[in-house]
């Protein structure tokens, strides 16, 4: 459960796909110019994320990968159909996307015609390509954690158009110097967006194994060094000695 948790909140604020590697930038600054139109679209993508990622991590698990064949038989134990994964991937989220756009043509015209070309664009997003190739590059486990990283970096995504949508309806009221009209202060939101959102880099490092050992450290340069008591007897012992040479030194003087 754990695990689930930790994949969660680190898809959607650490690795964010938008503010960590600039994913679907596209879409980002064209459909971000008002709010409706961007939560329209965020929720297109949590979909398809939610839905391409386990499918194509089931065809990478029972399909692509090097020796995933072994379910028809030995012989085909020496297949690897991994070159195929570009071209399977597509296809699943080409599938899908043409079903969110009948739905969404059926149910919402209007969002269908503010969406205009960036919806069927949905197909060749790189985010939504981006989630099943991290998926398959990272070597996640289990279809739950598949399903559970399509779905947080999809809420990851929407939450970046949502803020940004929402910035730029306000600062149309603001007095923007001309030079940085438009894109230009766009990509400086987005720059500081991206410095908040890495600041919860930290958020799920706060104990383990690296931190048990950095404390150790710290203990042992901050540590003073405690020096042993001497013993009474060593001392007893070291003033006979000099008596004793004390004496011998008096007897052959005289």
């Amino acid at each position: 459960m754990l695990e689930h948790v930790e994949l969660f909140f680190k898809s959607i604020f650490i690795d964010n796909m938008v503010f960590a590697v600039f994913l679907g930038m596209c879409s980002y600054l064209a459909v971000s110019k008002k709010v409706a139109t961007a939560v329209g679209l965020g929720a297109a993508v949590i979909f398809v994320l939610a839905v391409t990622v386990p499918m194509n991590w089931l065809l990478d698990k029972y399909l692509l990968q090097d020796g995933a064949l072994v379910w028809l038989g030995p012989e085909y134990a020496d297949y690897n159909l991994s070159f195929l994964s570009f071209i399977l991937f597509i296809a699943t989220i080409a599938t899908m996307v043409q079903l969110v756009e009948i739905v969404v043509e059926k149910f919402s015209p209007s969002l269908y015609n503010s969406l205009g070309i960036f919806l069927p664009l949905i197909a060749v997003n790189c985010a939504i390509l981006g989630g099943s190739l991290f998926m398959q590059a990272r070597e996640i486990e289990t279809f739950g954690l598949a399903f559970n990283y399509g779905v947080s970096s999809g809420i990851g995504w929407f939450l970046a158009i949502l803020a940004i949508a929402a910035i730029r309806e306000k600062i149309r009221y603001s007095n923007v110097p001309p030079p940085l009209r438009g894109l230009g202060i766009t990509f400086i939101i987005t720059g500081l967006m991206g410095i908040g959102f890495q600041s919860f880099g930290g958020m799920l490092t706060g104990g383990g194994d690296d931190a048990e050992e950095a404390t150790e450290q710290v203990n042992q340069v901050t540590q003073p060094e405690v020096v042993a008591p001497i013993e009474e007897e060593v001392v007893v012992d070291k003033n006979e000695e000099i008596d004793e040479k004390v004496i011998s030194y008096n007897d052959v003087n005289k």
